[in-house]
């Protein structure tokens, strides 16, 4: 195999997330996958993903057998009539949707890349919380999103779409201020 086909390989896996038959479940459980989520929200062909292929780094308790590309996470940006926005989604059929050192690299990014634009951050948020194999790295990335969050208030707009399965810890960590509701629930800030 070429490079250039291994290169569309990998985008393909990516692109599959955690398989059909998660994605099957996901359908089933009345909800859309992160790449889903993210079409319907943007304009069409207006999504440029970025890090697509990032993996985690956790080689202990088994995650050295379980590397997918792009780790459960979609980030880029893209545009919402015509205007641009910044967006990442959560892929739950990925190790629950749940938040690892890369992921957290990845939204800290994005959100890096809103502030010097003030394009507004769009998070569509569907996890388990802290992915628990990583331990503290994981938690710091929790931490560098804040940080951000911080840093973004008053300069662009954050908006999160959060999913009743949301835990506390990613509610926390979530690019906007939210107050928990039953169902899903949308929020803004200015």
């Amino acid at each position: 195999m070429n490079r250039l086909e291994e290169l569309r390989r990998r985008h393909a896996e990516a692109e599959e997330g955690g398989g059909a038959e998660r994605r099957e479940r996901q359908h089933r459980e009345g909800k859309l996958a992160a790449r889903e989520r993210v079409e319907l929200l943007l304009d069409e062909d207006s999504f440029e993903e970025f890090d697509k292929l990032v993996e985690h780094r956790c080689r202990d308790f088994g995650m050295d057998k379980q590397v997918i590309p792009g780790d459960g996470f979609v980030t880029g940006f893209g545009r919402i009539n015509g205007r641009p926005v910044y967006v990442f989604a959560q892929d739950f059929t990925v190790f629950g949707g749940s938040l690892s050192e890369t992921n957290a690299m990845k939204i800290c990014k994005m959100m890096d890349l809103a502030l010097k634009t003030g394009a507004p951050v769009i998070g569509l948020n569907d996890s388990g919380g802290a992915r628990i194999q990583e331990g503290v790295l994981s938690l710091g990335g929790y931490a560098d999103i804040f940080l951000r969050n911080t840093l973004a208030s008053g300069v662009t707009r954050r908006l999160s779409r959060l999913s009743f399965i949301a835990r506390i810890g990613n509610i926390s960590a979530s690019v906007a201020p939210f107050e928990p509701i039953s169902g899903q629930s949308s929020i803004a800030t200015p």
